[in-house]
């Protein structure tokens, strides 16, 4: 028995888990922080080309088309400002959900192109869509 008495018990080792995980949050934390968030828009990014961009058949009957000297043309026949509203117009009455495709001339102004949106959705036909190349 004096045998057991001089001897000490051994501890167990014990790692402190709560000062570890207290560092692994605050090192998370500092790499949020100073981690620098961009968008799409201020990196530089250049898009793919797309090859069958613009090959979708288009189903709907009307076709506005604005040429490079800003003359309208409805379905192929030229017509003022004026008579694109009554024309959009008319379209609305007879079918509100009617596609409507808008071909402009790759240097037509922004002004006129702005004009022939904002006329179709004034008469009320949402659904147009501009044809590129």
């Amino acid at each position: 028995m004096s045998l057991l008495a001089g001897r000490k018990k051994r501890t167990r080792p014990e790692l402190p888990l709560v000062p570890l995980i207290d560092v692994l949050v605050m090192l998370v934390l500092f790499a949020y922080v100073t981690m620098q968030a961009r968008s799409t828009t201020t990196l530089n990014i250049t898009l793919p080309k797309v090859e069958t961009a613009g090959k979708n058949e288009f189903k709907g009957t009307v076709t506005i088309g604005i040429d490079k000297d800003g003359t309208v043309t409805f379905n192929g026949k030229s017509i003022t400002d004026a008579q694109l509203i009554t024309l959009l117009e008319e379209v609305k009455k007879v079918d509100r959900d009617i596609p409507v495709l808008i071909k402009a001339d790759e240097t037509t102004q922004l002004k006129k192109l702005a004009f022939v949106m904002d006329a179709c959705r004034k008469s009320g036909l949402n659904k147009f869509s501009l044809q590129s190349r």
